[in-house]
C-alpha cells in the first residue's frame, strides 16, 4: 500500500491514538503518520472530523474513519487476511465489543477524571478505576490475553492505558500492581510485542504532559 492512501491523524501521547497504531502494526500496514497539535488543530483534522474535531482519525482513500474503537474494527475488517483482531464467532465478537466499551467508560472516562480533574474528585475516581480494573482482571482470568491465546481487540482497547498508570498512581498515591497483579503481568506480556512497544508513549512523557497540563489550569498535583 502506498503511504498516501492511508493517513493517521494522531497525537503521540493519546491512548486512543495508540489503539490505532497498535492495530496497524499488528496488520503490518504502511501508513502516513501526521502528528496533530491539539492546541492548534490542522485544517485537515477539522475537515476530516468536523463533528468532534478529535484524534485519532484514519483517512483511507480520502475518506475519514473516526473514534478509536471504530478505527480498530475498520482496520480488522478491511485487512482481514492477517492477524484477526476480533473473534470470528458472533457471540465472542459481541463480548469483545462489550468489554472494549467497558474500557472506554470505566478506564478511559474515569482515568480522565483523575489526570484532568480537580483534586477533590480524584479519590472517588481512583476507587472507580480500581473497581473497573479488578472487573477486567476477572475477565482476563488465567488467559494470556483477553481473547485467549491470541492478542486481540480487547487487549488493544486496554493496553494503551498501561502507559498512563504511572500518572494515575502518582496523582492517587497507589499502585495498580498491588490491586491487580494479574493485569500488570498481562500488560508486561503485551509490551513484549513489537506492535505494542513501538506504538505506545513513554510513561514519563505522559506524566510530564499531565503535570504541565494541571499547572496550566491551576489544578493541584
Amino acid at each position: 500500500m502506498a503511504d498516501h492512501e492511508l493517513i493517521l491523524l494522531d497525537e503521540w501521547l493519546s491512548m486512543f491514538g495508540m489503539r490505532a497504531r497498535i492495530a496497524l502494526a499488528e496488520k503490518e500496514i504502511r501508513y502516513e503518520y501526521k502528528e496533530e497539535d491539539l492546541t492548534n488543530k490542522s485544517q485537515l483534522l477539522l475537515e476530516m472530523n468536523p463533528i468532534h474535531k478529535k484524534i485519532p482519525v484514519l483517512i483511507h482513500h480520502g475518506k475519514p474513519i473516526c473514534e478509536s474503537i471504530i478505527i480498530v474494527e475498520y482496520i480488522d475488517e478491511v485487512w482481514k487476511e492477517k492477524a484477526p483482531l476480533l473473534p470470528s464467532e458472533p457471540y465472542q465478537r459481541a463480548q469483545a465489543r462489550f468489554w472494549a466499551d467497558f474500557v472506554n467508560k470505566k478506564v478511559g472516562d474515569v482515568g480522565g477524571r483523575i489526570w484532568a480533574g480537580k483534586r477533590d474528585g480524584i479519590e472517588e475516581a481512583k476507587k472507580e478505576l480500581i473497581e473497573g480494573l479488578k472487573e477486567l482482571e476477572k475477565v482476563l482470568g488465567v488467559k494470556p490475553y483477553f481473547g485467549g491465546d491470541t492478542f486481540g481487540f480487547v487487549d488493544i482497547a486496554l493496553i494503551p492505558f498501561y502507559t498512563w498508570f504511572y500518572t494515575y498512581e502518582a496523582l492517587c498515591k497507589f499502585k495498580v500492581e498491588a490491586e491487580c497483579p494479574k493485569l500488570i503481568a498481562w500488560a508486561k506480556r503485551c509490551k513484549q510485542r513489537e506492535s505494542v512497544s513501538k506504538s505506545v508513549a513513554d510513561e514519563k512523557e505522559v506524566y510530564d504532559f499531565v503535570v504541565n497540563y494541571r499547572k496550566s489550569f491551576e489544578l493541584d498535583l
